[in-house]
């Protein structure tokens, strides 16, 4: 949207000095990644002050500033909060723009289900969506500042760490639609139990316009049972459970990914989805669910998840030229999600050895130790010749291994990332498959760079 800084000034209820005609190429909160002719924000987080950098993005050229106290330097726009206008504009824009907006939220799987429904809708539209895992309250309006008027549809994450996140994001976006993924034990450091995420979680159902669409996982018991809340439309689907669009038979190919069939009314319809682990295969089901409700033709739906592959750090599948496969999910991890690729690992055909490096998973609350040895139990089960924990709580996965029977010469525990990767470069091996996963703040991409320095990697 081209806004003049007069037009911007008085959306967000702010007073202008310095010319009102300016017209706004983009929008910024970081100084660093500013280009000229974007309005700077000087938002104020836990660990920074935007105000110390206003002089910084008007030398890069920075077509105005948005601030919170009075500044030398202008163009700028005083308000009360700079956080609050951020909010306020973008729901301006949302509103001119006018568009129908798909909201995606969900314990593991947001991004990647962001990303299949933006590349399914592509097919057929101009898509406005996150970047990246922008999904907070600087991030999602960041996002929608970027609308333009050829963009006809948008695809927007939403996450949270706790209860009121997602619906204060919701009064911004004002989405439509909403993609429920799964809730899962995350955050419970703030929550009391998992029920209290999926209240949260279910904000987004609360906070739809019409006309209302919620389409529910219906494997997972506390999405579906948001479906009795719902006053709107309810699109469901599910690998194990029935629902309208239901996966009927699914065959592992292993780190090539799946091939599915979905039936859906008198319907079946096969696809190839080249991204390993099941969950990418509900991920792909409900990017199907989105496509065929707005009618995206079948076949085109499966061209764009047969073209899907994994963000770096998500699941993505590196192979090295002296013979060895890591699949890094490093960017990410809980009880649930480290138990799907453990025993997505523990299935893989075609290697000799089977290594997991598990990293702590954080914010769990009183249970983290149980659900750390749970993982570990669970990772002697699948026959692993390695199981690597990485920082703090992880130590209960190696011992939860133990107390199952695993000999303590296939157990390691490591202080951080970078004594994980100078492990794994001596004891890696031509027919490794080696899984990289855990929390964010544990820094596992630390050892993945580490292997990608002392090995050779297939990439282009």
């Amino acid at each position: 949207m081209n806004l003049s800084l007069d037009e911007i000034a008085k959306a967000v209820g702010g007073t202008l000095s310095g010319a009102g005609s300016v017209r706004v190429r983009g929008y910024s909160i970081d100084s660093r990644t500013l280009n000229a002719g974007d309005l700077f924000f000087a938002v104020r987080g836990p660990r920074f002050d935007g105000h110390e950098f206003v002089g910084q993005a008007l030398q890069k050229g920075a077509a105005g500033v948005v601030v919170g106290q009075e500044v030398r330097e202008g163009p700028a726009i005083r308000v009360e909060s700079t956080t609050v206008a951020l909010q306020v504009l973008a729901r301006d824009v949302r509103r001119k723009w006018g568009m129908p907006i798909i909201g995606v939220t969900g314990s593991a799987g947001k991004t990647t289900t962001k990303e299949m429904i933006a590349a399914v809708l592509g097919k057929q539209f101009t898509v406005l969506r996150s970047v990246g895992n922008l999904n907070n309250e600087f991030g999602l309006p960041l996002c929608l500042l970027r609308a333009e008027p050829y963009h006809n549809i948008g695809v927007l994450e939403m996450g949270m760490s706790a209860k009121g996140e997602i619906r204060k994001l919701a009064s911004i976006a004002e989405p439509n639609e909403g993609v429920i993924t799964n809730v899962n034990p995350v955050h419970l450091e703030f929550f009391k139990s998992v029920d209290e995420i999926a209240e949260a979680k279910a904000e987004l159902l609360e906070g739809l316009c019409e006309p209302k669409v919620a389409y529910l996982n219906n494997d997972d018991s506390r999405v579906r049972a948001m479906a009795r809340k719902f006053n709107g439309r309810i699109v469901t689907y599910g690998i194990k459970s029935v629902a309208s669009f239901k996966v009927r038979q699914m065959q592992d190919l292993g780190i090539d990914g799946a091939a599915f069939t979905v039936h859906h009314g008198r319907r079946d319809v096969n696809f190839v989805l080249p991204m390993p682990g099941p969950h990418n295969v509900a991920n792909a089901l409900a990017a199907i669910s989105v496509g065929v409700t707005h009618d995206v033709p079948w076949e085109k739906i499966a061209q764009a998840l047969a073209e899907m592959k994994p963000d770096k750090m998500r699941g993505q599948v590196v192979k090295f030229r002296e013979g060895f496969v890591v699949v890094d999910d490093s960017y990410n991890s809980n009880p649930r999600a480290l138990t799907e690729m453990i025993r997505f690992i523990g299935r893989l055909q075609g290697f000799q050895r089977k290594i997991v490096v598990a990293g702590e998973m954080l914010e769990l609350g009183t249970e983290s130790a149980e659900m750390h040895r749970a993982c570990g139990r669970e990772a002697a089960r699948a026959g692993l010749a390695l199981i690597i924990g990485v920082q703090g709580a992880a130590r209960e996965i190696v011992e939860g291994a133990a107390a199952a029977g695993v000999d303590r010469s296939r157990l390691v525990f490591v202080q951080n990332s970078v004594q994980a990767g100078d492990l794994l470069a001596r004891t890696v091996k031509k027919g490794d498959v080696v899984l990289l996963k855990g929390s964010r703040g544990v820094k596992l991409d630390q050892a993945m760079n580490t292997l990608r320095a002392s090995f050779s990697s297939l990439e282009p």
